[in-house]
């Protein structure tokens, strides 16, 4: 049984990852920053399904946290599972701040960077003893790192700088096995961004109007792609950007 850890795995994003990946039969670990009443059906969801699951508390901007929680991580490997290593691991976690590039302010450019960027950087190289040889790394970007819409110069350019960053880790990598790639999500209907594509009826069908297929993505889109990144057909791929966005600006 593999074991998955899937950052931000309360709700939106995270939440489709963890049920598809229990769905093909693997273990999970998810993280949340603040919902843990919402992680909590979360895993009661996926031991339904007849697999393990456990939520784990980790704000992915507190970067002295990730000691600890590598060692929680470790704990919990031997506790639940007796296993010293888990499988794949899922750099989901996220916050989404719509400023103009004038308007901008230096919080929220730090606020943007611990998160995304230095976060995933800093919380997989703590992990990195934990994961298997032969595992697999994930992590998200957007689509709004290959396209440009007003308001999200700063979260884009973190989301670049991940897609650099998960061409180096898969190159470094490699010697043990480790493949790393990134899945890029077009606009999805989430509470994400205070829920706008899902709620906002005229961005939903203006977003619809530019996709060759003609709709927004839902969250199980994403969920699936993962899912299906991480089967072992999907093996040989690696140091990948993989935009899962039904086809925007083509």
């Amino acid at each position: 049984m593999s074991i998955a850890i899937v950052t931000g795995g309360s709700r939106g994003l995270g939440k489709s990852i963890s049920l598809h990946l229990a769905q093909k039969r693997h273990d999970i670990i998810l993280t949340y920053n603040n919902k843990k009443n919402e992680a909590e059906e979360v895993v009661k969801l996926i031991e339904n399904s007849g697999n393990k699951a456990l939520a784990l508390q980790l704000d992915v901007s507190e970067h002295k946290s990730f000691t600890q929680f590598a060692e929680t991580v470790k704990e919990v490997l031997k506790t639940n599972w007796e296993r010293d290593s888990f499988d794949f691991l899922i750099n989901n976690a996220g916050v989404g701040i719509h400023a103009s590039f004038m308007e901008t302010t230096e919080q929220q450019f730090d606020q943007l960077m611990n998160t995304h960027f230095k976060g995933t950087f800093f919380l997989t190289q703590k992990l990195l003893p934990f994961i298997k040889n032969g595992g697999r790394i994930v992590n998200i970007s957007s689509g709004l790192a290959r396209f440009s819409f007003p308001g999200y110069s700063a979260y884009a350019a973190m989301k670049g700088a991940i897609e650099v960053l998960t061409r180096y880790m898969a190159k470094e990598l490699g010697s043990r096995n480790i493949a790393v790639n990134v899945i890029a999500p077009g606009a999805i209907e989430t509470d994400f961004g205070d829920g706008s594509v899902r709620d906002n009826k005229e961005l939903n069908a203006f977003i619809s109007s530019l996709t060759a297929l003609g709709r927004v993505g839902l969250p199980d889109d994403i969920g699936g792609a993962v899912a299906a990144l991480l089967s072992e057909d999907s093996r040989w791929i690696n140091g990948q950007r993989i935009e899962v966005a039904g086809g925007i600006f083509l």
